[in-house]
Parts: C-alpha cells; sequence; structure tokens
C-alpha cells in the first residue's frame, strides 16, 4: 500500500532481461536503507527489491507487469518516481494506491499555467473511470483530476511535484502507468455486475 506521494527519483542504471522477466537496477540514496523483499512503487508499479548494494538495488518485472506499463519502455538513464510502502499509523498525506497499475494514458497535451502546468492524458476504454476532483495516480503520483472525460482526464502540477517528480521529463506523446481510484473501482465493479 502506497500513498503516492514520491520520495525520490531513480535513475536506471542496469536492465537485463532474463526470459519473459526485466531485471531493472537502478541508484538512489534511498537504497541503502532498502531490504530484500520490500516493496517500492516504481512510476506507480508495486516491485519486490531482490538485490541491495549501497546505492544501487535491483527488481524484477514479470511478463505481466510489462505488457500492463510503461516499464517495458525503460532506457538506460530513465528516471523513475519512487515511494517505499506506507507504514501502519503515518499519515496518509496523498490517497489510498496500491501499486497495482490498471493501464498506461498517453500524454496528449501539455500547457504551462502562470507557474504550474496542465497535463491531459487519454486512456484505453475501460471499466473504471474518473470523477472531476477525485484521485488518480499517475506514474506513482496521487494527484487531483480536473476536466475528466471517458477515455481520458486532465490534472495540474504544482511547481514541487514538478520538480521533484519525472513530471518534468514528460513530452506529448509519453506513456505514463494509471492507476484509478480504488473506490471507484469498487463501485464500478457493483454498477457494471448489476447490469
Amino acid at each position: 500500500m502506497f500513498t503516492g506521494i514520491i520520495e525520490n527519483i531513480a535513475r536506471v542504471d542496469v536492465l537485463k532481461k532474463e526470459g519473459e522477466n526485466l531485471h531493472i537496477s537502478c541508484s538512489s540514496p534511498l537504497a541503502r536503507e532498502f531490504k530484500i523483499d520490500q516493496s517500492i512503487s516504481h512510476n506507480g508499479v508495486c516491485l519486490t527489491v531482490v538485490k541491495v548494494n549501497k546505492e544501487e538495488y535491483t527488481v524484477t518485472a514479470v511478463k505481466e507487469t510489462l505488457r500492463i506499463s510503461n516499464l517495458s519502455e525503460l532506457k538506460l538513464g530513465d528516471e523513475i518516481n519512487i515511494e517505499r510502502c506506507m507504514q501502519l499509523g503515518g499519515r496518509l498525506d496523498g490517497h489510498i494506491v496500491q501499486g497495482h497499475v490498471d493501464t498506461t494514458a498517453r500524454c496528449i497535451d501539455i500547457k504551462e499555467e502562470g507557474g504550474s502546468w496542465k497535463f491531459r492524458f487519454k486512456h484505453k476504454k475501460t471499466e473504471h473511470f474518473t470523477v472531476e476532483k477525485g484521485s488518480i495516480c499517475v506514474n506513482g503520483v496521487s494527484l487531483t483530476v480536473c476536466n475528466s472525460e471517458d477515455e481520458g482526464f486532465s490534472v495540474a502540477i504544482i511547481p514541487y511535484t514538478f520538480e521533484n517528480t519525472n513530471f518534468k521529463n514528460l513530452k506529448v506523446g509519453d506513456e505514463v502507468n494509471i492507476e484509478f481510484d480504488i473506490v471507484g473501482k469498487y463501485i464500478s465493479k457493483m454498477v457494471y455486475k448489476d447490469i
């Protein structure tokens, strides 16, 4: 369980295919605090730490994870938003994020708005939905939806979030991981079940 509040940006140092799996080695000052078997969110995808060496650590993404997320598109030097799992009894500053990416979305517009930015995304048709002023997780970042559409949405990014996440690197056409709000997913499941 995560909150969508990014702790650090990790840099991709090594990408190693093994069968259908992808071993991803990243460097981050936080790695010194990581332990093997620990869950870390990578651009919103919950992955297990399998190796730690000083400021470098390794996680493994399996075939299904690579199919549903943007991790299969990683290149050496890419920056990944990372967050350690939420501590029981800690503050929930973002929203409840499971680290289970639902799909990807493509960035279709970026507008600078006098110190903040508005990013617009389009995703495939899905049974999940967004609501105006509801929560959405984009590349692991807890955000508030504006301009909710059937197959897309926009988010407003403040300067702190822009500078301290990989939003600063996003360009029109880039693909991001999205996780719809868990409460909304349960409601949509109940509604579609009755139809």
